[in-house]
């Protein structure tokens, strides 16, 4: 579980994080959504430590990250998984060469051992033949499918990912959608994603933070959304003809 307590994080004069608070548990597929400027990507650098935060606390199955000594931050990043919004593949590097790297650089183990693994991760992302191609060679979809790979092989307690539907066409989305929930229930991993494509808030968003402004404007489930008369997430969400009109069904269906 990941618990953020009053948040807060600004750069100079720009106060960009303003007194956040949440909860993301394990087991469950958490989206952080908000329109450009509101935080998000702060948000989440903050999380994974790349931001430290002016005030606040960011606790790990009741860890403090900011306590960390050297050696608990270096145990600490092995338990994190992260898929980049662009993959952030080895050009050089073959599939297994990209996602035996984590192991490579963080554990003893032996050459037999990490193929091992590794196979076994390409196939749950469905790549088992996929080991001696290069990044260069793959659809984005399957390079996104690697990235995961990539970011599973560690068995991690929590998984990041940034945008991971950038880039792809809808129904190759849909695809990275349910692989990260699938994954995320089947391991329980305490999942955190950030995105802005509101498909995937609708499809797997077992637990949805929109901020605005810097502040946590809403937070609930994909249900909740259809329910909630906060202006705020309803103007992001049903900004679209589309989405007003699915709304308006589930109301009208739940009278």
């Amino acid at each position: 579980m990941i618990e953020v307590k009053d948040l807060h994080k600004g750069f100079g004069d720009v106060k960009v994080l303003k007194g956040i608070s949440t909860t993301f548990h394990p087991g469950e597929t958490s989206l952080i959504i908000g329109q450009s400027g509101s935080g998000k990507t702060v948000f989440l650098k903050s999380l994974i430590g790349l931001h430290i935060p002016e005030s606040g606390t960011i606790s790990f199955d009741g860890r403090i990250n900011t306590n960390f000594t050297t050696e608990a931050k270096r145990a600490w990043r092995q338990e994190i998984g992260m898929v980049f919004q662009g993959s952030a593949l080895f050009d050089s590097q073959t599939v297994e060469e990209n996602v035996m790297f984590p192991l490579k650089m963080f554990t003893n183990n032996s050459q037999k051992e990490m193929l091992d693994r590794v196979n076994f991760v390409l196939d749950r992302v469905n790549l088992s033949n996929a080991n001696t191609k290069f990044p260069a060679e793959l659809s984005g979809g399957m390079q996104k499918r690697v990235a995961i790979a990539r970011a599973i092989v560690m068995n991690p307690k929590y998984l990041f990912c940034d945008e991971p539907n950038s880039g792809l066409d809808p129904q190759t989305a849909i695809v990275i959608d349910n692989l990260i929930q699938e994954i995320t229930a089947e391991y329980k991993i305490t999942t955190v994603i950030n995105t802005h494509d509101m498909n995937s808030v609708m499809e797997i968003g077992e637990k949805i933070v929109f901020l605005k402004n810097g502040t946590k404007a809403w937070e609930g489930s994909k249900n909740e959304i259809f329910k909630t008369d906060n202006e705020a997430i309803v103007d992001f969400v049903y900004s679209s003809n589309l989405f007003k009109k699915v709304r308006q069904a589930y109301l009208n269906e739940t009278k």
